[in-house]
This record gives C-alpha cells, structure tokens and sequence, in this order.
C-alpha cells in the first residue's frame, strides 16, 4: 500500500445541479455529506475539500450562502479509485451534484497539501 505522500493527486470539480430544487436536496443531505467526507479528511484522502459558493455569496451570511457545487484535492490510486468514492457520495446518488459537469482531473500541487489529521 502506497503512503499517501505517493500516491496521485486529482482535483474534483462538482457543480451543483441549477434546476429549482437543488439548493434544498443539498441541505437536506448535507449532514450525511458532511458526516462522511470527515472521515475521508481524517484518512488523508480529501486533502482539501469545500463547498463553492457563488460570487454574491462572498461577504453573505452563512444563512444567505447559496453553493454553486464542490472542489475538492484527492489521494488516491487512480482516477477509477477516485471516481468510486465520488459516485459514493450522497451528493452524487441524490442529485446534488450535476453527474453531467462533474470533472476529475489528474493534479500536480505547486504548494504543499495540509496536513492529514491525526
């Protein structure tokens, strides 16, 4: 098993679905996608991972946020590896995430990654 210093790096881009009821499947889910994506931190899979808000979101209060998807930095052995956990996600399989726009792309960092918490 590769450490995770050694294993590839992708960047996830996962914009969110724009139909009128995207923003409310996104909260409802949000704790399970929450829940799970700490673990996947926590095993220094997600290096780094958050949700993108849209421009006018900026200065907003948190109860005014709207999203406009999720990037996230990954670990993993290949961009197949990658693509499971993705598919796993709540996100994914309720229609959060727009299945049709969601990127993967192999990521060569140029700065150093957090740290993986221990």
């Amino acid at each position: 098993m590769s450490t995770h210093s050694e294993l590839p790096k992708f960047v996830v881009w996962a914009p969110d679905c724009t139909d009128e009821g995207a923003l409310a499947r996104r909260l409802a889910v949000r704790p399970s996608h929450l829940e799970n994506a700490g673990k996947l931190i926590n095993q220094g899979i997600f290096r780094v991972a958050g949700g993108v808000l849209t421009s006018d979101s900026a200065n907003a209060a948190p109860s005014d946020r709207k999203f406009f998807g999720s990037c996230l930095i990954v670990e993993a052995e290949s961009l197949e590896a990658v693509r499971k956990l993705i598919e796993e996600d709540v996100y994914y399989k309720t229609g959060v995430w727009d299945k049709e726009k969601l990127l993967i792309l192999p990521f060569m960092s140029a700065t150093g990654l957090p740290p993986v918490p221990s």
